[in-house]
């Protein structure tokens, strides 16, 4: 690094930043950056420092409100990137981290956000919920406190039945039917919650109107299996997001495991000896499945060859800085949509779930029972690997009745 930039006044030690260099750099190392990404980067906290120096301001007094006036300033002399805001935010960061910069006190909670961290904790705790399924209960009884009480403070002994099914008649028209279901469920789950702390006597979660559910009711949206082959030729393995690619692709068409659990996938989860994947599914619940030959290899290949060094002991990492895994399931999800449309398939569904329902569909056609099928995909309710007998054509066959007065 300092070969880099020996030219510059900073890299003496002697300015207010001067000291702080190589651990900037060190960090942007060790989260994936590229060099040229580094040293622009480098170059722009550098400079900041010596904007500081002009002003008499040190280490200790750098605060946010000065970023925009510092970069106002270079603008003038160096055109600006999309990304200085944040190189000067990532250096606020660690020096808050060392200690040099007080770190910001936060505001505190108001009375309905501490009870809905409450709620958010019981979600987690007692009914071991996933935490995107706490996120959208939380969304939803937050926007019908708010609804409720405005700006005034949270009683919720004020409520009453009539209350809640207003709120879910005039919300309900606004969303789609599944989200309904999953609103009516979130408020009836705050409710027993309330309940049980105290807050309210009444039983309000009864007087919820029931929303209308047909389980079975449409068919699993699955890829045929010659799309499931295209899309894994399609991929490029010659390319280190190209072998990450290949070998998510391979475990959601082997294994039909979901985007989060693929997204929660560690080190210590292949248990290459045995040749055993260690799952963690919803709610807490782990699983241990047999890893297949291509897919251990595709792994193996991607682990070897295509995975960045990083400190994140995460198996699927981001390909772009920083380096650390997906931020969600919605990675994953993103990575198979462009996939699909990189294989020109055109199907009514874009996420992951759609290997999930052909492996379960395929394995159906080769004469596996519902029960094997529930055990690979871990269901915990028999009802849900029901859906795949209706694609069981030839068995419904069987079952069906005759047509009144023969075939014509």
């Amino acid at each position: 690094m300092k070969q880099v930039f020996r030219a510059h006044r900073l890299c003496e030690q002697d300015g207010p930043l001067g000291p702080y260099i190589e651990s900037y750099e060190a960090e942007m190392r060790g989260e994936g950056y590229a060099q040229h990404t580094r040293e622009v980067q480098i170059r722009l906290v550098a400079d900041f420092g010596c904007w500081l120096a002009k002003r008499g301001i040190q280490a200790q007094g750098i605060t946010s409100e000065l970023f925009r006036p510092y970069l106002r300033a270079r603008a003038r002399h160096r055109r600006p990137t999309r990304n200085d805001l944040s190189a000067l935010q990532r250096l606020l960061e660690l020096l808050r981290r060392q200690g040099v910069v007080a770190a910001v006190a936060l505001p505190a909670a108001t009375p309905a956000q501490r009870l809905q961290s409450e709620f958010r904790l019981y979600l987690r705790q007692e009914r071991a919920l996933a935490s995107t399924t706490q996120a959208a209960y939380t969304a939803f009884v937050s926007e019908f406190l708010t609804e409720r009480f405005g700006a005034r403070p949270v009683d919720l002994s004020r409520l009453c039945a009539a209350d809640v099914t207003r709120f879910v008649r005039r919300r309900a028209g606004t969303i789609r039917s599944k989200r309904v279901q999953l609103m009516t469920t979130a408020l009836r789950s705050f409710l027993r919650f309330a309940r049980y702390r105290g807050d309210i006597e009444k039983d309000l979660a009864a007087c919820i109107p029931a929303v209308a559910n047909w389980r079975q009711s449409t068919l699993p949206r699955a890829l045929p299996p010659d799309q499931v082959e295209q899309v894994l030729n399609s991929v490029d393995r010659k390319t280190a997001m190209g072998r990450r690619d290949y070998a998510i692709l391979l475990i959601l068409a082997r294994l039909g495991l979901r985007a989060g659990e693929i997204r929660a996938l560690t080190l210590e989860d292949l248990d290459w000896k045995e040749g055993l994947i260690t799952v963690r599914g919803k709610a807490g619940r782990f699983s241990q499945l047999p890893l297949p030959r291509d897919v251990g290899a595709a792994i193996a290949d991607y682990l070897r060859r295509g995975r960045p060094i990083a400190n994140s002991r995460c198996v699927f990492l981001r390909v772009k800085a920083p380096t650390g895994g997906f931020q969600g399931q919605t990675g994953v999800g993103s990575m198979v949509r462009h996939a699909l449309e990189r294989a020109g398939i055109d199907s009514p569904r874009k996420g992951a779930h759609q290997f999930r329902h052909a492996l379960a569909c395929q394995m159906l056609k080769q004469g596996a029972s519902l029960s094997e099928i529930g055990e690979l995909l871990r269901h915990r309710s028999p009802q849900t690997t029901a859906i795949y007998a209706k694609v069981d054509l030839d068995s419904l066959a069987a079952l069906a009745l005759s047509w009144p007065g023969g075939a014509r």
